[in-house]
């Protein structure tokens, strides 16, 4: 089979395959295509947000192999073949996770545009650092810009889920 898909004015698309949130997907793009655009544009996963463009905000936040990357500074082809989650892919069967749910107890979440980025940098931290301490937190969540907080709320949601998630094992 041809990975390549012409069409009148739109350049040359190339087949790719992503696994999203645990779902195998197959997608024809563009060779300039940004990874936020197919997962916003393509899969309608819409919790992935575009804000600055530019990596510099964390909104397009996602994690790629389990390590957090702004989508909006990958291009989906070099994404092809690899893993991805978004903040959609978090929660598990209708429930929500620990860390989700610390950000609705703690009142971390206030216009809820920056928090899909900030619960996938908190989630790949949590990931690898099961009990961080304040400090941890913060630096993990430092390439995500909130302009409605001082952090503080946020900081004590990843802390807070991270005790319950200890509980839980």
């Amino acid at each position: 089979m041809d990975d390549t898909q012409g069409g009148a004015g739109h350049g040359k698309q190339y087949a790719i395959q992503l696994v999203v949130n645990g779902d195998l997907h197959s997608v024809f793009v563009k060779a300039n295509t940004l990874l936020v655009n197919v997962l916003r544009n393509q899969l309608n996963l819409t919790g992935t947000k575009k804000g600055c463009e530019l990596g510099d905000c964390g909104s397009c936040t996602v994690l790629l192999d389990g390590k957090p990357v702004n989508s909006c500074m990958v291009l989906a082809v070099e994404a092809d073949g690899h893993e991805i989650t978004t903040v959609e892919g978090i929660a598990q069967n209708d429930q929500l996770d620990a860390l989700q749910q610390a950000f609705i107890d703690h009142a971390a979440i206030q216009c809820g545009f920056c928090t899909p980025g900030m619960i996938i940098s908190a989630r790949a931290l949590l990931s690898h650092t099961p009990h961080p301490t304040e400090k941890e937190a913060r630096e993990a969540i430092a390439g995500n810009l909130c302009r409605c907080t001082g952090y503080v709320h946020i900081v004590d949601a990843i802390l807070a889920a991270a005790e319950t998630e200890k509980k839980e094992v």
